[in-house]
Parts: C-alpha cells; sequence; structure tokens
C-alpha cells in the first residue's frame, strides 16, 4: 500500500486532531490487512489517501472507494481509498474499513446498496450538481426563505469578501487612477464602461458606487457623470435584487441577463471598451473537469450521484413517491422547480433535502496520452504539458473549464487599457494541490471549488494578458486571492 497524506491542516493535540485521526486509520487499515480483509492480488497497488476536507457539507462518504477503469469501463488495476480525517468516526472507522476493503476487491459497478443513482458515470462537468447549482440561483429566494438566512451569511466570514469596504475602496482608487492615466493622455473614452459578473445582493456593486462618486467630487474629476456601470448576471431575480441595491445611482446602471460562461455573446456590442471587469466567487462556481496523475499515467474523474439508502428513503416520504421514482421526482424538480410536487412548500423541502443528501461516487478513467485530456477553451496539449512538468508526480488537479472558458470570452471584451479583477479562491501553484482538498464543496445550495489558477496563468499568456495574484488583505485568515490582468507587452 502507499499512503498518502492529503492536507497540511495544524496537527493540535487530543484524539480528535488530524494527526491522531491519521495515526487511527492507519493502524486499524494494516490490523484489517493482518487479519486478512482485502484482496492480496490488489493490496500492493492500493493507494490510501487521507484528506482533511474543510468543506463541512460535500459529495464524499467519510470513507471513498475509487476504482480505476479504461474508456470502455472495463476494470484497471489501479485503486485508491480515501478517508476523510474531519469526518471519520472512530467508533464506526473499523466497519467502515473493513467495507471499503471488500469493495475495492469488488469490480461490481452496482453502486452502494440501496441508494439511489441519480445519473450515470460522467465527467464531473456534466455531473447532476451542476443542475442543482444552476436551480439555486434561479430560486434562491425560495431557499433563502427556507433557511431563514441570506445565501452571504452560508460563507466561512458571514459575509462576502466582495462587500469588504477597505477592499472596495482600494478597488475605486485603481480604477480612479486609471482614468487619470487616459485622461492625462488624451485617451479618456466619452463613455467609461465598467462590468460586475455576477451580482449578488448588489451590495458590493453599491458600495462601489458610492465610493467612486465620494471620490470623483472630493477630487474635481467628473468622472462619475461619464460612468455607464453594467450588471450582468443570468439570474433575473438576483438582478432584480441588485439593481434595488443601487437605486441611487440608477441613471448611471444597466442590468444585463447574461452567462458568465460568455459575456462576449451578450456583450459582443462593447468589444475592446471596457476598462473594468470585476468577479467575486464567480470562478469557483462554474464546472470544471479533475484529472488524476498516477505512476506517469493520466485519468479522468468521473463522478455519479446518488442518494444513500436512508436519505433516500427520507427524501422520497418527502416528495410522497416511491423511492424507485426518486430519480425521475428530482429530474422533474431540476427541470420545472420546487412547484413540482404541487405544494411549493414542501418542494422547497424536497429539493433542501435531496441536495443535503446527494454523494457522489468517483472512478478514475485511464487515459492513454496527454491528447485524450478534455482541455478547456484557450488551452492547448503544449500548455497541459507544461502544467504537468512543474507539477508533482502524484497529483489531483482541477481543469477549471468554466473558469477559463469565462475568461477567454471576457478579456476580449477588455479596453485596450482594461483589466479584469476577479476575487476567487485560486490554487495559484501546482504544488498546492497536494496540501489539502479543493473541491467541490457544498455552499448552502449551491456548489464551490478551487479554481486552478497556474491553468488561467497559461491561457492568459495566450490571449495577451499576464496573470498576478494578490492575496486579500482585508480579512485576517481568508483564502482568498485577488486575480488581476495586466496587458502583454
Amino acid at each position: 500500500m502507499i499512503i498518502h497524506v492529503n492536507h497540511m491542516e495544524p496537527g493540535g493535540a487530543g484524539p480528535a486532531s488530524a494527526d491522531a485521526r491519521a495515526a487511527e486509520v492507519v493502524r486499524t487499515l494494516l490490523g484489517l490487512v493482518a487479519a486478512g480483509h482485502g484482496d492480496p492480488r490488489l493490496l500492493p497497488s492500493l493507494r490510501v489517501h487521507l484528506d482533511w476536507i474543510q468543506y463541512r457539507a460535500n459529495f464524499r462518504e467519510p470513507v471513498l472507494v475509487r476504482r480505476a477503469a479504461d474508456r470502455s469501463g472495463g476494470p484497471l488495476a489501479l485503486a485508491e481509498l480515501a478517508v476523510d480525517l474531519r469526518r471519520v468516526e472512530p467508533a464506526t472507522l473499523g466497519e467502515a474499513l473493513t467495507q471499503a476493503l471488500g469493495g475495492v476487491a469488488d469490480a461490481a459497478d452496482s453502486g452502494p446498496d440501496g441508494a439511489a443513482a441519480l445519473e450515470t458515470w460522467t465527467p464531473v462537468r456534466d455531473s447532476v450538481i451542476w443542475r442543482f447549482n444552476r436551480l439555486f440561483w434561479q430560486r434562491v429566494a425560495d431557499w433563502e426563505a427556507a433557511s431563514g438566512r441570506r445565501f452571504e451569511e452560508a460563507l466561512p466570514s458571514g459575509r462576502s469578501d466582495a462587500s469588504r469596504p477597505e477592499a472596495v475602496a482600494d478597488s475605486v482608487a485603481d480604477f480612479w487612477t486609471l482614468l487619470r492615466d487616459l485622461e492625462k493622455k488624451g485617451q479618456l473614452p466619452p463613455e467609461v464602461f465598467a462590468l460586475e459578473i455576477g451580482v449578488g445582493s448588489g451590495q458590493r456593486a453599491a458600495l462601489w458606487l458610492d465610493r467612486f462618486r465620494a471620490l470623483d467630487e472630493e477630487r474635481g474629476t467628473s468622472y462619475y457623470p461619464r460612468l455607464r456601470f453594467l450588471l450582468g448576471d443570468y439570474s433575473l431575480p438576483t438582478l432584480d435584487r441588485a439593481m434595488d441595491a443601487v437605486t441611487a445611482h440608477r441613471d448611471l446602471v444597466s442590468v444585463i441577463p447574461l452567462d458568465a460562461l460568455n459575456p462576449l455573446k451578450t456583450l459582443s456590442f462593447l468589444r475592446y471598451k471596457i476598462l473594468y471587469v470585476h468577479l467575486t466567487n464567480v470562478y469557483d462556481n462554474l464546472p470544471h473537469d479533475e484529472v488524476v496523475r498516477r505512476d506517469g499515467r493520466l485519468y479522468l474523474v468521473e463522478t455519479r450521484g446518488y442518494l444513500p439508502r436512508d436519505a433516500a428513503a427520507r427524501v422520497a416520504a418527502i416528495a410522497g413517491c416511491p423511492i424507485g421514482d426518486l430519480s425521475q421526482t428530482i429530474e422533474q424538480l431540476l427541470r420545472v422547480g420546487p412547484e413540482v410536487l404541487g405544494d411549493r412548500a414542501r418542494g422547497v423541502e424536497f429539493w433542501r433535502a435531496a441536495w443535503d443528501a446527494l454523494r457522489l461516487e468517483e472512478r478514475l478513467v485511464g487515459l492513454e496520452d496527454v491528447s485524450q485530456v478534455p482541455l478547456p477553451p484557450g488551452l492547448d496539449q503544449s500548455h497541459l504539458e507544461d502544467l504537468l512538468a512543474d507539477a508533482p508526480d502524484d497529483v489531483r488537479f482541477h481543469l477549471s473549464r468554466g473558469a477559463a472558458e469565462s475568461f477567454v470570452h471576457t478579456v476580449p471584451l477588455l479596453h485596450p487599457r482594461g483589466y479584469l479583477q476577479v476575487q476567487d479562491i485560486f490554487v495559484a501553484d501546482m504544488h498546492e494541490y497536494r496540501h489539502g482538498f479543493r473541491g467541490p464543496g457544498k455552499l448552502d445550495g449551491s456548489v464551490v471549488n478551487w479554481v486552478n489558477g497556474a491553468l488561467l496563468r497559461a491561457i492568459g499568456a495566450r490571449t495577451g494578458f499576464d496573470v498576478h495574484f494578490a492575496p486579500f488583505r482585508y480579512r485576517p485568515g481568508s483564502r482568498t486571492s485577488i486575480l488581476y490582468t495586466t496587458p502583454r507587452e
């Protein structure tokens, strides 16, 4: 067996610490192997991954088995056993590991006993989790009414980093400095376009506009009346809420329904005209793929969504349907919304229960070479090879497809002196993937996921931009970074 410790969580002390739990897992596992559990033909190549998953709500069981398969579904030798040290319970550890060792030896593809499968094996980018995610943003008001709190309150700090006053003030100051420089050179356009994608509650936009107007008045520059501020989001209820938040600036603000994956499709008339584009916690909410490298070979992660047996029974009871009909009823929920049950309140309860119970099986599908990796827009095989050359030999990493697609369809909107600014959780270096679990996790009713910043840096180089990362210094302990672009010379 090969044991991977995939976390840098502080050790702490006592039986609940990561160190103590890791030691107990290894001790229990070796005891079970010595007692004859597990297929001796598979044990020498078994990979044991000890993770500390920072998201209390996520899509994995505390003990998970991953088998490898070829592209037709036939079994390969590689097998992995993953343990979430944060959630595994000492009282049930032995039983869970015993079942997992049996699952490693079982090549059957039946899934967990009694589980309600929601889909067949599929790449992560096509998983059912993204349909739940879209439903959340389309019907966020229903979710908030049932939970009794705004979605921002589910964030680690209880509020969005986007609306930190100091961060907003610095952002405004940087933008004002750009406008001042353009004016001195006689290059300031008559209309000054700025765009925010993924507007949330609109609080950040309101703070930004307030501060920009105040700074403009303080310095007597008369930029504010020339401002054309665009709020872009695919959720119409979210745009309505955001517009209410910026009422004081209504004459300068326009709401634009758009897809964050392709802003250029909607805003092509503004190509090369927008001086400032901002996003906060949008990239981490977009679909991705995951790739694994083991012993020099690449694998694509595929998942299969399901509800565990006991949870499926509870969810089916809320829906008033047999467990056998649960998958079809959830499909209708994702297509129609919580009205699917006739009683909207019960439909929201059903939705929330299904999301809470949703889990993902995982398998690794072997690829022959780099050419079979499903590359995101803007990245070619040579750039992936460069990324892998700088990565650890054994690594699992994101191909942040949604973020890449959004990036390549946003930068063409930028004025030659314009810039893109993104506040999000980025992996700036491929080696960081060895330091901890990077998602996906559950954040209230939506998906949260770290973004492969190293990949975006490679894509930026191909599209004429240098991509930089700065720490978010406005909240102690924040994991947020600020991505910003500068034109390549």
